[in-house]
């Protein structure tokens, strides 16, 4: 080619002698993290139909309620109703909490025990209405007939499967066109799809629920799984409940009262804390105003990976899809996101009708959340 004289920045971008300058590479800003289903792990093993159920016990109830709003004489009552009789039986010590009295059962009549006051010596206490009783064991009189057989039933709970799907769909020409930055536009477009639905798949695990009627599903009706939220009944807590600590802005008094009910009321390990970004700062704030550094250091660290109370050592998972106000508290070994045996996020060709590719990713997951007891969450807290 003869010389001209040009240079690029008179000639512009048109002549045909320039190549184009584009990199190869795709940029997405798009967020599509999944780290609740990564600290979950794998599941050791699939669900097996569409309705995944899985059995719960519980030992007897060793705690009730004083349930009597006649108590004349909360210090020398020695009859009061209870919210639940039969978890009591005759020969039980049993304590007030908050008190250092003790009082032996000596008859129970439906929900109306017969006691003995400061027993043992102990000093009278008042008693009201809405405190709580714990039992303290049964004292059996030797060489007694055996006590009336009490038990427990187990429980069946389960869940339904929620199939996740999303269409692939390339044209002939699509696929044979040499493509910038992609190699295989019907492998990148699987590649895509399948972040989405991996993405839905934890969203809904949290936040997703179950059809109110005709949860099986139908030709009419979208089958879909009950998420995290939705299971958590007994632990649930929030600023102007009793007993919890004034405000509504997190902070470590708060986590710890609702750690410590948990731990109370069960035998759960409470070892993830998930929460979004809101409260994540509210955590790292915990260690604001006792972090020191020395001249040497030039990295400032402001966040708070792992936490450690007395109830457990918990792991702080941060998750876009967890709602900015709430808390969770789970035990991870009673959680896990399964899949339908053989339903686990695949690519299903289907035949083209035309001149072009296509195809579906396809998979069915459920969630398994045993014995909500376990867990907890705390709601309604402040987001700004």
């Amino acid at each position: 080619m003869a010389f001209t004289g040009k240079a690029t920045y008179s000639a512009g971008v048109d002549l045909p002698e320039l190549a184009e300058d584009v990199s190869d590479l795709v940029g997405i800003v798009s967020p599509y993290e999944t780290p609740l289903l990564d600290a979950l792990g794998d599941p050791l093993r699939a669900a097996t139909s569409t309705h995944h159920e899985w059995l719960e016990d519980e030992l007897l109830p060793n705690k009730d309620v004083i349930n009597d709003t006649t108590i004349t004489s909360p210090e020398s009552e020695t009859q009061f109703d209870v919210a639940h009789g039969d978890r009591f039986q005759v020969g039980d010590q049993i304590q007030a909490e908050g008190s250092r009295e003790l009082m032996l059962v000596t008859a129970v009549a439906g929900n109306t025990l017969t006691v003995t006051r400061e027993y043992g010596g102990s000093v009278a206490e008042a008693l009201a209405n809405g405190q709580a009783i714990n039992i303290l064991g049964n004292a059996a009189l030797e060489g007694g007939d055996r006590p009336t057989p009490r038990f427990t039933n187990r429980v069946r709970k389960g869940n339904y499967t929620q199939i996740f799907t999303a269409a692939v769909e390339v044209s002939g020409s699509d696929v044979a066109a040499r493509q910038l930055g992609v190699r295989d536009e019907m492998d990148y477009q699987k590649q895509l799809r399948l972040r989405e639905l991996v993405r839905d798949l934890e969203n809904t695990a949290i936040n997703g629920t179950m059809p109110s009627s005709n949860a099986q599903g139908s030709g009419t009706v979208r089958r879909t799984m009950r998420g995290i939220l939705d299971h958590l009944s007994t632990n649930v807590f929030a600023p102007g409940d009793a007993g919890f600590p004034t405000g509504s802005d997190l902070d470590e008094a708060k986590l710890n009262w609702a750690l410590r009910r948990i731990w109370e009321s069960s035998s759960g390990s409470v070892d993830l804390i998930v929460v979004g970004g809101a409260q994540k700062r509210r955590i790292n704030a915990f260690i604001g105003t006792t972090r020191a550094y020395g001249p040497q250091d030039t990295a400032y660290r402001d966040g708070v990976g792992l936490y450690e109370s007395d109830f457990g050592v918990c792991r702080v998972v941060l998750t876009r899809w967890v709602p900015q106000d709430v808390v969770l508290l789970l035990d991870s070994s009673r959680v896990r996101v399964l899949p339908l045996a053989g339903r686990s996020f695949h690519f299903k060709p289907l035949a083209s009708g035309g001149d072009y590719e296509c195809g579906q990713l396809i998979g069915e997951y459920t969630l398994e959340l045993k014995n909500e007891a376990a867990h907890g969450i705390i709601q309604s807290l402040s987001t700004t």
